[in-house]
């Protein structure tokens, strides 16, 4: 059982809203943490009150060991999150982000009163679309895939100090992300909505609407551009998707 202090080191609640209705609990990307979602928490508060998962190795939990593969980090994740789907309760996730939620919302699912009423997919392909991949995780591999992916300022990737900081982070991450592997019969009975951009170097259209092979409740597909960090490009219409979503399923 995971404690309450055990809870608060994976989850932030930037803009604590008590009358909201309905919780959504974000994951942050490779490399990722909390403070990437402190906008959108802003922007949906008080009608919606955000949660976001803080992977340990990063920014306040820096001093903490990364856990190095999907599963586990589902599992951990999944306990710390376990009392907060006492109420109505959706799930997004970006990037890895994306697989993450989808794990958990899958163990979420073996506890008849916490299944999640709504996933969100934004910029994955689907679970049964990660194949191998032979990507280089020296620096060198690792930045060429951070400018391929965009989101992160060039000059910085040029910055000795910032990557020894970043890095770490990332290669675990991404290396966690190579080696998942999901069966294409895998699926959960929560509605995914999908949230993709044309022009990301890494999911293809195609790799992104397959995520409905992996729900027996449907859901819509959203698109846009940017590329693969779209969200910052589009912050508005972000916002009125995920809250458009949110307010649908709260009617139902």
């Amino acid at each position: 059982m995971t404690t309450p202090a055990g809870r608060s080191r994976w989850i932030r609640n930037f803009h604590p809203a008590p009358t909201a209705r309905l919780r959504l609990v974000c994951f942050p990307h490779a490399g990722g943490s909390a403070s990437y979602f402190f906008p959108l928490s802003a922007a949906l508060s008080p009608e919606f009150e955000v949660h976001v998962m803080q992977y340990p190795g990063r920014q306040d939990r820096y001093s903490e060991s990364f856990v190095d593969n999907v599963e586990d980090m589902a599992d951990e994740a999944f306990a710390a999150l376990e009392p907060l789907a006492e109420a109505p309760l959706a799930i997004l996730g970006h990037s890895m982000g994306a697989v993450l939620a989808f794990e958990v919302a899958r163990r979420l699912e073996t506890l008849a009163d916490r299944r999640p009423v709504l996933v969100f997919a934004s910029g994955s392909r689907a679970p049964s679309r990660y194949v191998d991949e032979q990507t280089a995780m020296d620096d060198e591999g690792l930045v060429a895939v951070m400018r391929d992916l965009g989101g992160t300022d060039p000059r910085l990737l040029d910055d000795p100090d910032v990557l020894a900081a970043f890095l770490p982070a990332f290669r675990n991450d991404y290396r966690a992300l190579q080696a998942y592997r999901c069966a294409p019969d895998v699926g959960i009975s929560a509605p995914v909505i999908v949230m993709t951009a044309t022009d990301d170097p890494k999911t293809s259209l195609a790799d992104a609407r397959a995520w409905h092979q992996h729900t027996t409740a449907g859901g819509q597909v959203h698109t846009f551009s940017g590329g693969h960090f779209y969200l910052e490009k589009q912050p508005q219409r972000v916002i009125e998707v995920i809250a458009g979503e949110l307010r649908a399923i709260g009617q139902i």
